[in-house]
């Protein structure tokens, strides 16, 4: 039986996590071994990007809510959507709806680092955490099979958002969390979703960007996600052509669930 002492340290640590994975309230420094193209693309996005969202570059609203890209975080998503991310997991936890975790597109691996851990302070040792990503950026748009990507051009942005699946293992062992429940599926999800060896989904978790990524996510994916279980989407209030792969993946089955908004950003809903 828990106790009030146990619930406040387990809860002590996974805020600090939450805090020192997006950095929250601390200073930054761009590594010294990026190349100047590279300081420069972030530099540019984070001084355009929050402030076409609604916040100022220095300020902390930015970091909460996910609008700008981090220079050492292992996350981008800001701590609101890792606080609904921990929270997902929680209630399928308690609820006990089956299956594994899963995040489609990972970077440097922030979330899936704090599902794992969720998963070791509550001494769940059934489940794993996957990681599907092509540890290489976001693909090249393929505008002649996917309309709503045309003029989506993520892949200039390589240099930041590929990631290896090496630095990312790394970031895991930092916190101590790399263990036999951390799966890997390295490549682009056209090519190793469908076949993935998961049986059972207990957390969605889609941060694809283009429509492509998105769609190819959903259906190779969401039949498995279990009743109960949480869809998570990133960017659905922040790229409309990953808002359009979700509405038609939900007309096409007829998916009625509430669509909740988390943060002006990523949005879930609950199968």
């Amino acid at each position: 039986m828990l106790t009030a002492t146990t619930y406040d340290v387990r809860s002590l640590y996974l805020d600090l996590l939450r805090r020192n994975l997006t950095r929250f309230g601390m200073h930054e420094r761009t590594p010294s071994e990026w190349p100047l193209r590279r300081r420069l693309l972030l530099k540019t996005v984070n001084t355009f990007l929050p402030r076409f969202r609604g916040a100022g570059v220095r300020d902390y609203n930015a970091r909460e809510l996910g609008l700008d890209w981090p220079a050492e975080a292992e996350t981008m998503i800001g701590m609101k959507r890792l606080t609904s991310l921990q929270e997902c997991v929680e209630t399928v936890l308690k609820d006990e709806v089956p299956g594994d975790l899963i995040e489609c597109g990972v970077w440097r691996g922030g979330a899936c680092i704090l599902m794992r851990a969720v998963l070791a302070a509550y001494g769940d040792d059934t489940r794993n955490v996957w990681l599907a990503d092509s540890f290489q950026g976001v693909p090249k748009s393929d505008p002649e099979n996917y309309k709503a990507d045309k003029g989506i051009r993520a892949e200039f942005a390589a240099g930041i958002l590929g990631v290896s699946e090496a630095d990312v293992r790394s970031n895991f062992e930092r916190y101590g969390l790399l263990d036999d429940r951390v799966k890997f599926l390295p490549g682009w999800f056209k090519d190793t979703l469908a076949d993935a060896p998961i049986q059972q989904i207990s957390i969605l978790r889609l941060d694809g960007d283009l429509y492509e990524s998105t769609i190819q996510a959903l259906d190779a994916l969401y039949p498995r996600l279990a009743p109960g279980g949480f869809c998570i989407v990133d960017d659905y209030l922040a790229v409309k052509a990953c808002e359009l792969a979700v509405t038609d993946y939900r007309t096409k089955h007829g998916i009625t669930a509430e669509i909740v908004d988390i943060d002006g950003t990523g949005v879930l809903w609950r199968k």
